[in-house]
């Protein structure tokens, strides 16, 4: 595991930096801002797609030896883990200068923390998650993610009735689907996703419209019993569908791996599901 210590950024270092980094590395910046931690195979996917794998390494190295960003490897059981990604101080100022905000919201440094967080797990899942469905509008054609909110943008938005892992507007196939993503690792028991749904009943109730809930979980023997648990309280109000990890990661999310949760053995695409907006 690699941490490096934080440092103050110099205001010379930083106008230093806004010549060295690229749009690219801006972008890359930005989506570490906004997901927190990511591994070189989403950035990889996300930003390097059309060249060669050793060119995404050799940019990323360059951008840690800046102080832009900083990494982590956990420890397996098993093999080797790739890269862990999170920004480092000065991308945290970058990431501020991006949004325009006076700051960075978050301390400089603070985000290599989740290299021994409980969470980590579920903020990578998420992570990937994000990065399907961007490789998705990438290689679908006219296909489209429109509009992404994470976690925390979820929260203080909608956070009265629900708190959903992510939002998302997806656009194929002429219609367009908004829909709220729980990304599911398996832990937690069933009364507790029935407090959720019940959470995006009371919500739907509020804004007077059909609540749209992704769910990927782990495993097929996971989605079998959720959809059981699930499928007496969804209904007009509130309409979920589910997919496995592997299902999304091996097809795409624009391909038909969503099973409603009445009928899992049933599989659709998202354009099949409905037409909705928040």
């Amino acid at each position: 595991m690699s941490i490096q210590p934080t440092e103050p950024v110099e205001e010379a270092r930083l106008a230093d930096l806004a010549r060295l980094l690229t749009n690219r590395d801006r972008a890359i910046v930005a989506d570490l801002g906004d997901h927190r931690v990511m591994t070189t195979h989403h950035l990889t996917a996300l930003h390097f797609a059309r060249t060669h794998p050793s060119r995404a390494r050799r940019r990323l190295a360059f951008l840690h030896r800046l102080g832009v960003l900083d990494r982590f490897r956990p420890r397996l059981a098993l093999g080797t883990a790739p890269w862990h990604w999170v920004l480092a101080a000065a991308g945290e100022h970058v990431y501020a200068d991006i949004h325009e905000l006076p700051e960075p919201a978050q301390r400089p440094g603070s985000r290599i923390r989740l290299a021994h967080s409980a969470r980590l797990a579920h903020t990578l899942g998420l992570s990937a998650c994000y990065t399907a469905f961007r490789t998705a509008e990438r290689t679908t054609p006219e296909a489209a993610l429109l509009r992404w909110r994470t976690e925390a943008e979820c929260a203080r938005r909608w956070g009265r009735h629900i708190r959903p892992d992510a939002y998302l507007l997806w656009a194929q196939d002429g219609r367009e689907l908004g829909a709220f993503l729980e990304y599911d690792t398996g832990t937690e028991r069933h009364a507790q996703l029935l407090r959720k749904i019940r959470g995006y009943t009371d919500h739907a109730a509020a804004y007077q419209r059909t609540t749209h809930v992704l769910f990927v979980v782990a495993t097929r023997v996971r989605l079998a019993s959720l959809a059981q648990a699930l499928a007496p309280h969804t209904g007009d109000r509130v309409d979920v569908h589910l997919t496995t990890e592997s299902l999304l990661h091996q097809h795409g999310p624009a391909h038909p791996v969503w099973s409603p949760a009445p009928t899992p053995r049933e599989h659709l695409r998202l354009s099949a599901i409905g037409t909705h907006d928040h």
